[in-house]
């Protein structure tokens, strides 16, 4: 299933641009190259460098990828090339080549924010919340009044259940954002669970005065009635919200997971492909969809929407774990394993990953490896067991417990 965090992160974000150039963030070429040369020769390192910062102001990725590459030949420690091949690659959502450029634009250049900005946001679009919460954190600590950083870091605070942490982060843009909706919702939500409820009452009933009745605020409002296990209430105002504006994104996304918490599945189904129709490359929907399909018994199509889900977002447990069941139900044990060696990498301590690695290894004859992990999972139920009797105790604060 969709973990929280993912989802909000689609659903509540107000997406900022794919990175900043080096002019936009105040990177620049080295010293030599700002300099200039003497001889003033075209051809020159900055003068390739303007270049590919025209190309790249006129959207043509290609081109400024080959200017900043040639300026780099001739001068390697120049760091606003480097960033702006990170933005190149940002734009393009390679993002592993994307870190590799920024991070070198930041061992040359580790005064400007901008940089590290756009290394928050590489970490931020992989839903990597807790390593984008460092470099945005030294942005906003430098530069306490960028909205942009201080939102997103905002944002990963919530994402990571950090919820005083979020109140802390959001509240001071009160005065530029209390007209958003996601942002009230957001700063409402970790209030509350912060126990600020001071904060909390301001940002909800800010939420209801701008909301107005607007698609966005049913939308809101159903996400709320659905993360409190109220279906019937949740279905009501997804509804209205999609009659209102049929193009909403994500609005048949949580009318899906709707049907999913009361099994009925073709419903779900439906609703998931109207959302896809929608927004195409959405990750989460791909996920749940290929969950839907397992449970209706078609398990061709279940592994299809996986494998779509992994192409958009590689680190989706679900959909590894997901595709693994498939391949085991089917005795394709070597698939199945190769699947949960990509899980285990994403996540070491699911005990449900160990389980089934457990079985396929047991499958492919691989005996002791194959108990081993049995045992290791084992061992992690019991400690999870453990957590959700701690967590199950009574609390003082019921606002605590809350989902948001």
């Amino acid at each position: 299933m969709v973990g929280r965090a993912g989802l909000i992160a689609y659903l509540l974000l107000t997406f900022w641009g794919a990175g900043q150039s080096a002019a936009q963030v105040g990177s620049s070429p080295s010293t030599a190259a700002q300099a200039g040369t003497q001889s003033g020769e075209a051809g020159s390192p900055q003068e390739i460098f303007a270049a590919g910062e025209a190309a790249l102001r006129t959207g043509n990725l290609a081109g400024a990828e080959r200017a900043f590459r040639q300026a780099l030949a001739s001068d390697p420690k120049m760091a606003g090339a480097y960033a702006n091949l990170g933005v190149i690659y940002m734009r393009r959502k390679q993002w592993n080549a994307a870190l590799e450029m920024l991070q070198k634009a930041e061992r040359l250049a580790p005064a400007v924010p901008g940089i590290r900005l756009n290394i928050g946001l590489v970490y931020f679009r992989q839903n990597d919340f807790p390593k984008a919460i460092a470099p945005f954190e030294s942005v906003v600590r430098e530069q306490p009044d960028s909205l942009q950083a201080r939102h997103l870091l905002g944002l990963c605070y919530f994402f990571t259940d950090r919820f005083e942490d979020a109140v802390e982060a959001l509240e001071p843009l009160w005065g530029q954002e209390s007209s958003q909706l996601n942002y009230l919702y957001v700063l409402g939500i970790a209030a509350g669970n912060a126990g600020r409820s001071e904060i909390e009452e301001r940002a909800l009933g800010q939420l209801v005065k701008v909301g107005e009745n607007s698609p966005e605020f049913h939308l809101f409002m159903g996400k709320a009635h659905l993360n409190r296990g109220e279906y019937d209430k949740a279905i009501t105002e997804l509804q209205a919200a999609s009659h209102e504006n049929p193009k909403l994104p994500f609005v048949h996304f949580n009318l899906g997971i709707v049907y999913v918490r009361k099994q009925d599945y073709e419903a779900a189904k439906t609703e998931f492909l109207k959302d896809i129709a929608i927004e195409p490359d959405v990750a989460y929907d791909y996920d749940v969809l290929g969950s839907v399909y397992v449970m209706l018994q078609q398990n061709k199509a279940a592994e299809n929407s996986f494998r779509r889900a992994l192409r958009l977002d590689p680190r989706l447990l679900s959909s590894r774990v997901g595709l693994a069941k498939i391949y085991q139900q089917e005795g394709r044990y070597a698939e199945a394993l190769a699947e949960l060696d990509a899980a285990k990498k994403l996540d070491d301590t699911s005990n449900n990953v160990h389980y089934l690695r457990g079985q396929v290894l047991l499958r492919l004859g691989r005996r002791k490896e194959g108990q081993a992990e049995l045992a290791t999972a084992t061992e992690l139920l019991n400690a999870s067991r453990a957590k959700r009797q701690k967590e199950l105790e009574p609390v003082p604060n019921p606002e605590l417990t809350r989902e948001p």
